[in-house]
């Protein structure tokens, strides 16, 4: 599941280029998180009636429902504020590369924050996520890496993406994935919404101009893909979901050669290869050192 979402995520970073040409990005993301929202509430009532058929339906109760509203407006008001500092970020001067490295580096703050949560992570981890960061830095950067301000703004972009995955990863046990997706870009709508009237001058025809990537991304990216992640998250430990949904950057690169016929460095090449095969070590399930009787 989170490897489809994280070729999805990296497909869309084509759509989010060529629809940032004709409106401005919080016109775009409410657009699509509207969408994504929309589209999920078929598939919930679909859900609803396979586990009527089954047996299986279980009606929600006053407290299931406070949860998931809770959930949905954690998830999505982190959703936004992340979304919000990569695009701020990315406006003020950070190169599409550089923000894609900074963005992905949840991959090791999220092992960190796992820390003061008394949840350890062992020293394969530790060492695959350096390895995949290695490999990240060969795919995204590929000039000088000074850092200024708008690098700091995209940074925290990566901080919140990390908040994600970690509030994700303590609701989803509780709550149902699908509702709790809908609920977070309705939510996550609601404030672009307010954002857009803010910051920009939104037409209705820069929405017909941009409709395909809003589609795109509004249906498979949001829809489709931070489902998937939510429903994934319920059985994987946050560190390596974190890993395996950094993968949307080598993704992005194959995406650029399949569909825009670009042709990778070699550079870029190792950093991909370097990234997946860190991603697969840490998924071996290496057996654990017995503690010696005394």
């Amino acid at each position: 599941m989170l490897l489809i979402a994280a070729l999805i995520w990296g497909t869309t970073f084509v759509a989010q280029s060529e629809a940032m040409d004709q409106m401005g990005p919080f016109t775009y993301q409410a657009a699509r998180s509207i969408l994504g929202a929309l589209v999920l509430i078929p598939v919930i009532a679909v859900s609803d009636f396979a586990k009527k058929k089954v047996g299986t339906y279980v009606s929600p109760t006053k407290e299931s429902n406070k949860k998931l509203l809770i959930a949905s407006f954690v998830c999505g008001t982190v959703y936004v504020v992340a979304a919000a500092f990569q695009q701020v970020g990315m406006a003020m001067g950070t190169e599409s590369g550089k923000a894609g490295f900074i963005t992905a580096m949840y991959m090791l703050i999220v092992p960190i924050i796992g820390l003061f949560m008394k949840k350890k992570v062992g020293p394969v981890i530790w060492g695959c996520i350096a390895v995949a960061t290695v490999g990240l830095y060969l795919l995204c950067i590929t000039g000088d890496f000074g850092l200024r301000a708008s690098d700091a703004v995209v940074f925290g972009c990566a901080i919140s993406f990390a908040l994600h995955i970690v509030v994700i990863d303590y609701f989803s046990p509780y709550v149902d994935g699908i509702r709790l997706s809908c609920l977070q870009f309705a939510i996550a709508g609601a404030y672009s919404v307010i954002l857009m009237f803010i910051f920009e001058e939104p037409t209705w025809q820069q929405i017909q101009s941009g409709w395909f990537s809003i589609v795109y991304a509004g249906v498979l990216s949001s829809g489709v893909g931070f489902t998937l992640q939510i429903l994934a998250q319920q059985r994987t430990n946050p560190t390596i979901a974190s890993m395996l949904m950094s993968l949307e950057s080598v993704f992005a690169v194959l995406g650029g050669i399949v569909i825009l016929g670009e042709v990778p460095t070699a550079r870029e090449a190792i950093g991909c290869a370097l990234m997946f095969a860190a991603i697969i070590v840490a998924q071996i399930p290496f057996p654990k050192k017995k503690k010696l009787k005394a």
